[in-house]
């Protein structure tokens, strides 16, 4: 065996890179890794842990292997290339674009499964959808302009801008534009724009708000425990959750108590620090909505540091957790 020449690895991955003709920012937002990460990756930094160097050569082709994080890595990139490959032909000022940034959620099952057929999946689908808010994550519309469709193996809905091949609209902001992607093997994939960037007392990418990531985190987590009692193998199955949440376009931001201004996270924050915030979090997925600010408390804090703000209370985070729990819509 010859020894590993790192400036060769990535000189060939930045070649890749180019190649496939993704930028810096989007061969990290694939890997999901940070954008410094990646700019120290680029620069030969041999201080990053093996798991990022791995992530970000999986990216173009470099690693060859077969196992379950792998798999929800490459779940991971084709749905979000299958998102850049819909969008890439809209005005780049297209709420469709989210052209102030986004966030997206990951997640997928682990254990004793079922292994469902495409159209008995989407059902279950429809079932799992969680229904705390007006705008649910992976929801599933039923007009037909919009409706889910099978691609590729799996099942896929994107909420495509207002006049795109004559679709109408409610709603055209980048909060409304979703596109989500679902596997029958309990992989799922959700990108969307800000709420925040769609209001007139403000200009979009100024803000972000301090109770927002709590409920639309809470509702992801609440989905992937749903989706877990129809998946799993037996009644008697233990699965486990592998979420993920990266937030994108952070620089700028600052941390504002806006859509409830009667929470009790009245927080304030300084701009924030980096332009990207990578959450993970492994849970099992029978007691969820019982432990459910347990769980968000450690993400919640995370993203907040990115803001200056230190010292949250699980307790704080638990009361707006009530208030998601408690505001149940049909």
């Amino acid at each position: 065996m010859t020894p590993l020449n790192w400036r060769a690895l990535v000189d060939e991955t930045i070649r890749r890179r180019k190649a496939e003709k993704l930028t810096q920012r989007e061969h990290a937002a694939l890997a999901s890794v940070s954008i410094p990460t990646m700019a120290a990756f680029e620069r030969g930094e041999t201080t990053l842990t093996l798991s990022k160097a791995l992530d970000i050569l999986r990216v173009v082709g470099l690693v060859d292997e077969q196992t379950d994080q792998g798999a929800q890595e490459a779940f991971v990139r084709d749905a979000f290339e299958r998102w850049r490959s819909l969008t890439k032909d809209l005005p780049k000022d297209s709420p469709g674009r989210f052209p102030h940034g986004w966030y997206r959620f990951d997640y997928c099952l682990e254990g004793e499964l079922r292994t469902p057929s495409l159209t008995a999946f989407e059902a279950i689908l429809d079932k799992a959808v969680t229904r705390h808010t007006g705008w649910p994550v992976f929801w599933v519309p039923q007009r037909p302009e919009i409706a889910p469709r099978e691609v590729d193996g799996t099942i896929e809905c994107w909420l495509a801008p207002e006049g795109h091949d004559g679709i109408k609209r409610g709603f055209d902001d980048a909060a409304h534009s979703d596109f989500w992607r679902a596997a029958p093997t309990a992989r799922l994939f959700l990108i969307r724009g800000y709420q925040e960037d769609s209001q007139e007392t403000f200009s979009p990418g100024t803000i972000m708000d301090t109770t927002l990531p709590i409920w639309r985190m809470g509702e992801a987590l609440l989905h992937a425990e749903k989706l877990a009692t129809f998946m799993r193998a037996s009644d008697q199955a233990l699965l486990t959750i592998r979420f993920r949440a990266l937030y994108s376009g952070l620089g700028g931001r600052v941390l504002r108590s806006w859509a409830n201004p009667l929470a009790d996270l009245l927080i304030e924050g300084h701009a924030a620090r980096s332009d990207e915030a990578m959450l993970e979090a492994v849970l099992p997925a029978h007691d969820v909505t019982a432990r459910l600010a347990e769980h968000l408390f450690p993400l919640v804090s995370s993203l907040y540091e990115r803001f200056g703000v230190v010292g949250l209370s699980e307790s704080r985070v638990k009361a707006e957790v009530d208030r998601l729990l408690g505001n149940r819509l049909r």
